[in-house]
């Protein structure tokens, strides 16, 4: 009971997480419309005239990437939502859009929203219904689970930001130790802007190179270890 207890207390800290995520974020971007011009002066005087080229594309790469970005995630949570309603109404779940569509808002949150996604079915599951329902909702979510890992990120959203999986695990730890939800939610498109600028400052391509996802041609060598 007590770890039934802890495990809603989790669910609904996360649940609200997002929801705070939700009504804030119209705030922030109305502010930083209002700034555009306050922000966009301070960018040409911090460099001089001749970096302005640059600083001119890696603005504009970074405001295309969070756009794609943001259209990836939400057609990935709208087939998600449908996948899962679709499998708890199968099963006889109660709510079922409601807590498919709850699982699927869950799930923008790299790897831990995908957890508590899972676990909320579960709870209604047990509490109102057989336990057997319990673990057919979790076969069900492990099925859509696979299904998007495997075909729907990496065609929806995995493309719109050419960061690499191990990058994106350590940044999405860091981001929840750092700042709780809104930084996991945040943690991979700041990275993948932090990308951009790398990729166009010279002595720092290497780092660009480190956190994108393109791997070295097989087979070449470049270091060579005495054994």
């Amino acid at each position: 009971m007590k770890i039934s207890a802890n495990l809603i207390g989790q669910t609904l800290g996360t649940i609200s997480g997002v929801l705070i995520i939700v009504f804030l974020l119209p705030v922030y971007i109305f502010m930083i419309l209002y700034y555009k011009a306050l922000l966009l002066e301070f960018i040409s005087r911090l460099f001089k005239g001749n970096r302005h080229k640059i600083a001119e594309e890696v603005l504009f790469e970074s405001k295309r990437l969070v756009q794609s970005y943001l259209v990836g995630l939400l057609l990935e949570a709208l087939i998600v939502a449908i996948l899962n309603s679709l499998c708890l109404f199968i099963i006889g779940i109660q709510y079922a859009i409601l807590i498919g569509l709850i699982g699927a808002l869950l799930n923008v949150i790299p790897y831990i929203g995908g957890l508590v996604a899972i676990a909320i079915p579960m709870l209604v599951a047990i509490a109102t219904g057989e336990p057997i329902d319990a673990l057919w909702v979790l076969m069900a979510y492990m099925l859509v689970q696979f299904i998007d890992n495997n075909f729907i990120v990496p065609k929806v959203v995995a493309s719109k930001v050419k960061v690499n999986a191990l990058v994106s695990i350590i940044v999405v730890i860091v981001g929840g130790a750092l700042w709780g939800i809104s930084g996991m939610f945040l943690s991979i498109p700041l990275i993948a802007i932090l990308k951009v600028v790398f990729d166009r400052i010279e002595p720092l391509k290497p780092f660009g190179f480190l956190l994108g996802d393109d791997q070295p041609r097989k087979g070449s060598v470049i270091f060579r270890f005495k054994k």
